[in-house]
């Protein structure tokens, strides 16, 4: 009768053995039946050493098979894991099917985490390796050769490569790169070129001179910071690569018509714009042009926009840990005297200077926003000094802060560092 059922069993395995999920479930429980068909014949055993003997077997056996059953499921489970990291999903999907059928839980029971990669080696110790970057590459260089180089050409060449310069001379063009501008990002993008670049752009006699432009004497200590260039990108600072623009819109009632049945209402616009430079100079317009046309215009300190106020500005850090920068600003001289001879009825008679003079103190509130640092400005200061030559006295008007004084926000322009006039 065993036999029989055996037999059975066996046609219908050969019968689908096409398929190669059906394959492996047909075996598995015919691994199963026999294990349960050997303890049923416990009872029919001649002494109870023997019935122990038996059931000592048949726990034996069921032991291997289930083996057997996670051995099978844990090579499917880990087959479908490499095709979903190769992109198969499809695949990887009937893979996790027939592991899962011969084992439910068989992701709980398997260690599928990801083997060492053979090209990059334990990512443990790389990162341990690697963790003082520039070090690293001091010592690759000094290892290829005994002469220290910068770089090494990749393909002969019958003319100069720039690594037969000194490295003096590659960090004074590094220096004409950064330029009088600042123009600190130029030197990051270069130093991805090679580790030489790297070990060039990060040198920190470069770094320090460009934190004493922007902060002058109040930078000579590096606490807290660890380095130069570590100073010189956490620290608060305002952006000389763009430009800072505020727009205010609001809505304003107009003249009624003539017969009385209409009123007109206008809605208003207009920009601020606020240019840094790293020598402490700064340009503020007030304009209701669009940036696409005034941003272009300000390029250049010595720009001819009319209207546009000059002056210098400074950073102060107070004791809340807020950056604050105060602006002082006024209009030109030749356009003092300009505007003065226009609206004068006598200015053939007296050609002489205006009797007053106008500057703008404004203070903002430095802030970060954003994936940008050091982004925004916001108001916290606006006021008018008039100062009367003749008396020596200045009057000074505050203005309120209102919700005409939006937010300054800096946008990035390429064409501002995108040539070198000096070096750092």
């Amino acid at each position: 009768m065993a036999e029989s059922i055996i037999n059975s069993h066996g046609i219908v395995e050969d019968h689908e053995g096409d398929n190669e999920d059906s394959d492996s479930n047909l075996q598995v429980e015919l691994n199963v039946f026999r294990a349960q068909w050997m303890s049923e014949l416990k009872p029919n055993s001649g002494s109870n050493g023997g019935n122990r003997g038996l059931s000592s077997r048949a726990a034996d056996l069921r032991r291997k098979q289930e083996l057997a059953r996670e051995e099978k499921a844990r090579e499917l489970f880990l087959k479908a894991v490499e095709e979903e990291e190769n992109g198969a999903v499809y695949e990887a999907i009937k893979y996790y099917r027939r592991a899962m059928q011969i084992v439910p839980d068989i992701e709980f029971k398997i260690n599928y985490s990801r083997s060492p990669d053979p090209d990059g080696g334990n990512e443990k110790d790389m990162d341990g390796e690697i963790e003082d970057l520039l070090a690293y590459f001091h010592q690759q260089l000094t290892l290829q050769d005994n002469s220290l180089k910068i770089c090494v050409p990749e393909v002969e060449m019958t003319q100069m490569h720039i690594s037969a310069l000194p490295p003096e001379v590659l960090i004074y063009i590094f220096r004409w790169v950064v330029s009088s501008d600042l123009d600190l990002r130029a030197l990051e993008q270069l130093s991805l070129v090679c580790r030489g670049f790297y070990i060039c752009a990060r040198d920190p006699e470069i770094w320090r001179s460009a934190c004493l432009r922007v902060w002058g004497r109040s930078c000579t200590k590096l606490v807290p910071f660890n380095s130069w260039r570590e100073m010189f990108l956490e620290r608060p600072r305002v952006r000389f690569d763009g430009v800072y623009i505020s727009k205010t819109a609001y809505i304003r009632q107009g003249e009624e018509s003539l017969d009385g049945f209409y009123r007109a209402w206008h809605q208003v616009e207009y920009y601020r714009y606020l240019r840094f430079f790293p020598d402490g100079q700064v340009m503020m317009l007030t304009t209701p042009e669009d940036p696409l046309v005034t941003v272009p215009r300000l390029r250049s300190r010595n720009t001819r926009v009319e209207s546009i106020m000059c002056g210098h500005y400074r950073l102060s850090q107070d004791t809340d840990n807020q950056t604050k920068v105060f602006v002082v600003v006024s209009k030109r001289k030749e356009e003092k005297v300009a505007e003065y001879q226009r609206n004068s009825r006598f200015c053939r008679r007296n050609p002489a200077a205006p009797e007053t003079e106008h500057s703008f103190h404004v203070g903002l509130q430095l802030s970060s926003g954003g994936r940008q640092s050091f982004n925004k400005l916001n108001w916290i200061h606006h006021s008018c000094h008039i100062n009367y030559r003749s008396t020596g006295e200045t009057v000074v008007t505050a203005f309120d802060l209102d919700q005409m004084y939006a937010s300054f926000f800096f946008a990035r322009v390429k064409s501002y560092t995108a040539f070198s006039e000096r070096p750092l």
